[in-house]
């Protein structure tokens, strides 16, 4: 099957880009998602701790516990404000594991088309004149993009849900639907990924979209193993950036078989294609 295959290609060039990294000496790239991690979690936690102190003093206030004096109000104000305190944290955690790995290509998205374009430059020769303009389209095009397949991620899995309410199809859709989402998700990733290629080759969003959906096991391939890095608690967010900084370069190694990328004409990706 050919999206068998184009899979085990995409999954397969995150060997040759992480030497490919080492061998450049791009290594220090990785100091970026170290820098990530630091901020998003410090931030993160600040965030919610303000947010949980907030939530147990209207709640507190409302309910006047803490001027309470019948038998055991102490210990009910102390488990109302612990319960709040970890259902804070808990939110923090699971909003962060789904949409972790979207928050990570928005914030990491400079350093990625950067990345993206001088990975390109070492495997094509190729230049790009640096463009402070160009370099901005970039960044804001892959925080669209990223937002974009976000949406449309959230929005097939609302369908699934729907779709698995109903007896007997429901039933198989809940077996089969984990596996599906990751499919998904491994998709959307590897598409925030390779456009960064197809923004440099002038394609625009529509045109970018067909070839994904053209070599969509190649672009499935290349997001997959930071899709199922991000399914380890905790661990997988730590790692996720590292694993973007692998998987943008794994993408343009993979566009780089597709098509010709020392070419600067508009549709260069998609001609190369249309005559398979």
């Amino acid at each position: 099957m050919k999206f068998v295959k184009q899979l085990s290609k995409g999954v397969s060039d995150y060997g040759p880009a992480l030497r490919f990294i080492f061998e450049h000496k791009l290594a220090w790239f990785f100091l970026v998602p170290i820098a990530l991690n630091i901020l998003l979690f410090i931030g993160g936690f600040a965030f919610v701790s303000e947010l949980s102190n907030i939530i147990q003093s209207k709640i507190l206030d409302f309910s006047h516990l803490e001027n309470a004096h019948f038998w055991g109000a102490e210990v009910l104000t102390w488990i109302l404000a612990a319960s709040i305190w970890l259902a804070t944290k808990l939110l923090f955690f699971f909003l962060f594991a789904y949409a972790g790995g979207y928050i990570v290509l928005i914030f990491m998205s400079p350093i990625l088309a950067y990345l993206s374009e001088k990975t390109e430059r070492i495997l094509t020769g190729h230049t790009y004149p640096f463009d402070i303009q160009q370099l901005m389209r970039d960044v804001v095009r892959g925080i669209l993009i990223a937002l974009r397949n976000l949406f449309l991620e959230l929005l097939i899995i609302l369908a699934v849900f729907i779709v698995s309410l109903f007896p007997l199809i429901g039933w198989l859709i809940s077996i089969i639907s984990p596996i599906f989402l990751v499919v998904v998700a491994a998709y959307f990733y590897g598409f925030s990924f390779t456009d960064y290629v197809n923004e440099r080759q002038k394609l625009s969003v529509k045109e970018s979209v067909s070839f994904m959906k053209h070599n969509k096991g190649t672009i499935t391939g290349n997001g997959l193993p930071f899709a199922i890095i991000l399914l380890i608690p905790i661990v997988g967010l730590l790692l996720s950036g590292f694993m973007a900084i692998i998987a943008v370069v794994a993408s343009v190694i993979s566009v780089k078989d597709l098509s010709p990328l020392n070419s600067n004409k508009t549709n260069t990706i998609l001609d190369s294609y249309e005559k398979d």
